[in-house]
């Protein structure tokens, strides 16, 4: 197996500012350490001195017992280490620690080793993704985590690809391709679970492609495919690989398998060492309008579920569906914990989601069965969860079928994939969650002649109009940590934050809550009543969840800084907390009781706007350069062309105006390896309206 990816410390460190990077570099191996098996890590870790796996341990509670920090003395924590990192929009994943070693990605699947102590760097590795990923990179994704197992490191590429490294040295152990081939247009975006010897991992893309989801385990050591279960049914005519697809066939209409179907499990997977089961969330339909995708309704099962599946074989147990008839992007893809708890004066095993659709269910691990359901956010698409059938009772207008339909919690979620966590100290499960309503048009829009648009672009099935005038501030989007009560199905407390999307959440038996948020801020709650016990100026927005851990004997607690990826959508509600790309520091931030060091100083400034008095704007390739803009590049860039840190913001760049430069980025794809994506499909009036909106864009905002 050729491994040529390892290199020397110090050897390059270049990247370019203006369009942003990913890491190039590795160096030296690390000391001997002695690992012990993931199986035992993940499933005692009772002194909690690891963070092994994304949850800490299966249950997915991301929740640590180490108490040395603590509500008494939380406000004597310091800095005790930093790394500045490139700049990137992928600096949101979670990292782990084992055995006094820290391990984190940054851009591109570039894994990182270092002494969980003192920040000191000891190897790293580079997938070299980008010389495969072809137009995957338009995702604007990067993985939100990685897997330890038995000594290695198991990580997963934008590019469909899972691999995995020596957690002693970065050598590559082996590699395998999750997709069905060069076409697929399947990309990973989540972070693998390890349980008992298999790494579980599923795909997104049913967004920007006809993708039918299926998760897959794979054999921890050595990378061997074991099984796989497919989330939703293929075409009848193929046959079906089991009795589950066969009854899922049942729930759907029309020639739904032409357009993939959807369901992908992008991001939550839960391991019930108890029962040997691994819990599987599931996405949405593909496309999101079902009168496109399923015309006629039905189910359409297993869209928008908790599947319950064998942890052994992938054999299907029972499932739980949120959405039946899923049409709002309404992803049950959302974290999964587990918990016994005593409801009614009887001990039951639960599991705990709360999906984008607003409500928080408490299900019955062993049956499937619906404990109760009831909002945690606004909600306006359905009036309560019926307890007898589980079904939701929709409000009749949330069916706009070939109208139009405006809804809460909307398509960005009343959670989204940002870590919850669950106290076994106070009962209680901490939840980031936001308040955004949400439009779909379906009018005009013929479901029988439609076809999804090719270049892996989001096509939900609604339309999309072009943002052409000046984006209007508007209030600020609702968001709130809340600690939620899963036995009363109560809040217990609640903090209002800024942003619509704020970090993950860590919980720990120090009778603590940790969170970074979208100003910019780590903070330490009382766990009990949401007191603030302790804050930290991060000088960037956070995504990433924090863990914590010992090393040397000391709780060390670990988070990285960075504002980017989900937030591109929102850009100009992140450029409203003052994030820029090009100026905000993505760091790896390391704390511990006394620590000492600290930031340079920081003061929040964007650049300024590029006026271009000389540029005359036409204002008809404007107006088409809207459409391809909101097509091709408003996921990084933002609406509007306002970035919000997520990408450079165009309206300010020097490279626009200068045909020549524009084009050797965008269409040359000159600058994929520092995250640029290659749009070698636009021609030269496509690319002229987009540099044409953009400057209009810059003309028409007011300097900040």
């Amino acid at each position: 197996m050729k491994d040529h990816r390892v290199l020397p410390y110090g050897f390059l460190r270049g990247f370019i500012a203006s369009v942003g990077c990913v890491m190039l570099i590795s160096c030296d191996s690390a000391s001997d350490t002695s690992y012990a098996s993931g199986k035992d890590l993940i499933t005692a870790a009772p002194d909690g001195d690891d963070w092994p796996a994304y949850g800490r341990t299966y249950d997915e509670q991301h929740f640590s017992p180490l108490a040395d920090i603590n509500e008494r003395n939380v406000a004597e924590l310091g800095l005790a280490w930093n790394i500045d990192l490139p700049i990137s929009n992928m600096t949101f994943t979670q990292p782990l620690e084992v055995g006094g070693v820290l391990y984190y990605t940054t851009g591109y699947s570039v894994i990182t080793a270092v002494n969980a102590a003192t920040g000191k760097e000891l190897w790293r590795y580079d997938p070299q993704v980008t010389d495969e990923i072809g137009e995957k990179q338009r995702a604007s994704w990067g993985p939100r985590g990685i897997a330890y197992w038995n000594g290695k490191i198991i990580a997963p590429t934008l590019g469909g690809r899972l691999f995995a490294v020596s957690a002693a040295t970065g050598k590559l152990l082996w590699s395998q391709d999750t997709t069905e081939g060069p076409e697929d247009g399947r990309f990973i975006s989540g972070a693998p679970r390890v349980f008992r010897g298999k790494v579980i991992i599923g795909h997104g893309g049913a967004d920007t492609g006809n993708v039918r989801g299926y998760v897959t385990a794979y054999n921890a050591d050595t990378g061997a495919r074991m099984w796989r279960f497919h989330t939703v049914p293929g075409n009848p005519a193929d046959g079906f690989e089991d009795d589950a697809q066969r009854r899922a066939a049942k729930t759907w209409r029309g020639e739904w398998w032409k357009l993939g179907g959807g369901g992908t499990a992008w991001n939550s997977f839960t391991y019930d060492a108890e029962l040997d089961r691994i819990y599987v969330g599931t996405g949405n339909g593909a496309p999101w309008n079902q009168n496109i995708r399923s015309p006629g309704g039905g189910d359409n099962l297993f869209l928008s579920s908790v599947v319950a599946l064998d942890a052994n074989t992938g054999k299907y147990i029972w499932h739980y569906q949120t959405n039946p008839g899923e049409t709002w992007d309404f992803n049950s893809t959302m974290d999964m914990t587990l918990a016994t708890v005593d409801i009614d004066g009887k001990s039951r095993r639960i599991l705990m989601h709360a999906p984008k659709n607003g409500f928080f269910y408490v299900l019955d691990r062993d049956s499937g069965k619906l404990i109760s359901a009831e909002p945690f956010t606004a909600v306006t698409w359905a009036k309560r969860i019926d307890l007898k059938t589980g079904r939701p009772v929709e409000n009749p207008e949330a069916r706009f079928g070939e109208g139009k339909g405006r809804i809460r919690p909307g398509s960005t979620g009343g959670h989204n994939w940002m870590a919850q966590a669950f106290s076994p100290q106070t009962g209680l499960l901490y939840l980031p969650t936001t308040e955004r309503a949400v439009s779909y048009d379906g009018t005009g829009i013929d479901p029988k002649s439609w076809q999804r648009q090719p270049d892996m672009v989001l096509d939900s099935g609604f339309k999309r109009n072009p943002i052409t005038a000046p984006f209007p501030a508007g209030p600020e989007y609702a968001s709130a940590l809340k600690a939620w009560n899963p036995v009363t199905q109560k809040v217990a407390w609640s903090i209002p934050q800024r942003g619509l999307f704020n970090g993950g959440v860590l919980a720990t038996a120090g009778k603590l809550v940790f969170q970074g948020n979208a100003e910019g801020h780590l903070v330490a709650y009382a766990a009990d009543s949401g007191k603030v016990l302790w804050r930290f100026n991060a000088q960037n927005g956070m995504l990433a969840a924090p863990i914590t851990y010992r090393a040397n004997g000391r709780q060390y607690l670990t988070i990285l800084t960075g504002y980017g990826a989900i937030a591109g959508g929102m850009g100009p509600d992140s450029a409203r907390l003052g994030w820029d790309y090009r100026l905000q520091k993505r760091r790896v931030l390391t704390f511990m009781l006394g620590g000492r060091d600290a930031l340079p100083p920081f003061k929040k400034e964007v650049e300024p706007m590029l006026r271009t008095p000389q540029f005359k704007v036409d204002a008809t390739l404007a107006l088409e350069g809207a459409a391809t803009f909101g097509r091709k590049c408003m996921a990084c860039h933002g609406p509007g062309a306002i970035a919000g840190g997520t990408g450079p913001d165009l309206r300010k760049s020097a490279i626009v105006p200068d045909m020549n430069a524009f084009e050797q980025i965008v269409r040359q794809g000159v600058a994929r390896q520092l995250g640029m994506p290659k749009f070698g499909e636009l021609g030269d009036r496509d690319l002229r309206a987009v540099q044409h909106y953009v400057r209009q864009q810059a003309a028409l905002a007011k300097d900040q």
